[in-house]
């Protein structure tokens, strides 16, 4: 009998674990803990609404093509502002603006500015690009690869997949500063073309535009585009040895200002040579005074950095993009007779 008993003790005991055994992997998680993600686990992208909730300081990183331009100084003053200004009162978000562009004009820089912030997990970047091909292989990576926002402004890499791109439409600006000139020249004469960086894609735009139009106007030849690398010191040089080489040009093109970042840059007398040059800061206004330039096209230099911030946080928070990707910005037309009026706006956009 007692052993009966044993017998039976000992059957109910197996029988009991081997119950335990099957359960135990139907037991509930903790809740509030999520399991171990395994090293095949695609990297989730950042949650947008996260920020938000937590309190988390969103950061932002903007890379211009170089320090020593004026227009980039400008633009990022306006971002900081915007981190300062708009974030807290339009998204509820507080946002730090890295600065991360390099002294001079350098693609490559760049690009490994790019591969350096998306390792670092910033949450957006924008971004004006030096050159489309050495950019868009880092852009594209930290896009697809790691969720980061990225917006194109002032110069596209139409390719790299940003969100959006915010600027002027370069071909139109091409041929605003052609029809402009052409005015002044009663569409008659020889122009010369300053372009700035060869591989630059809003550049090469710009200039095609001003070719274009140029072809409307038979009294009109165009000598030559110039090239130069984006300094006052190049661009002033680059245009006093074309002139002293072609001393019949009867008008500059400049689809960027750097020539007239510096004083003294336009050798000929006022009037001689008509010129019209993108952008409007303040050593360029001078030449409006001087009647060395007869008009200026002011690019909103100011808002490619707090426009740029203002994108950003909209795409990152709500996931809103421009309509097509493109958030296109005005030039405005700066004379001798609006110049001081014009020159107000630099007392906030000032580094």
């Amino acid at each position: 009998m007692v052993r009966r008993i044993g017998l039976v003790s000992g059957v109910l005991a197996v029988l009991f674990l081997a119950g335990c055994g099957q359960q135990a992997p139907q037991s509930p998680a903790k809740p509030g803990i999520a399991p171990p993600a395994t090293s095949a686990s695609p990297v989730a992208p950042p949650s947008t609404s996260q920020p938000a909730k937590t309190g988390k300081t969103l950061k932002i990183a903007l890379i211009a093509k170089s320090q020593s331009n004026p227009v980039f100084q400008a633009a990022r003053k306006g971002a900081m502002d915007a981190a300062e200004e708009l974030a807290p009162q339009k998204y509820g978000v507080a946002c730090e603006v890295l600065w991360q562009t390099p002294v001079d004009e350098d693609a490559q820089e760049q690009a490994n500015k790019v591969e350096q912030l998306t390792q670092q997990g910033v949450d957006g970047i924008a971004i004006s690009v030096s050159e489309a091909g050495k950019v868009t292989p880092a852009v594209k990576f930290a896009v697809e690869q790691r969720g980061v926002k990225v917006l194109c402004f002032d110069s596209d890499a139409p390719e790299s997949g940003r969100f959006a791109y915010h600027g002027i439409d370069d071909i139109q600006c091409g041929k605003r500063v052609m029809s402009e000139l052409a005015a002044q020249m009663n569409g008659q004469g020889k122009v010369a073309i300053l372009a700035g960086n060869q591989t630059a894609p809003n550049l090469q735009k710009r200039t095609q535009g001003v070719r274009e139009e140029a072809a409307q106007y038979p009294g009109i030849t165009i000598v030559d585009t110039y090239y130069h690398k984006e300094t006052p010191q190049d661009a002033a040089a680059k245009v006093e040895q074309v002139m002293q080489a072609n001393p019949d040009i009867t008008g500059w093109a400049m689809i960027g200002g750097w020539a007239l970042f510096t004083s003294n840059a336009l050798k000929w007398e006022p009037g001689t040579v008509k010129c019209v040059s993108v952008d409007a800061l303040p050593a360029e206004l001078s030449y409006l005074r001087s009647g060395h330039v007869q008009v200026l096209l002011a690019q909103r230099v100011y808002e490619w950095g707090y426009r740029s911030v203002d994108l950003l946080l909209d795409n990152i928070l709500n996931g809103n993009v421009p309509p097509n990707g493109m958030d296109i910005s005005e030039l405005d037309r700066v004379t001798k007779d609006n110049v001081d009026e014009y020159a107000k706006n630099w007392e906030k956009w000032k580094p």
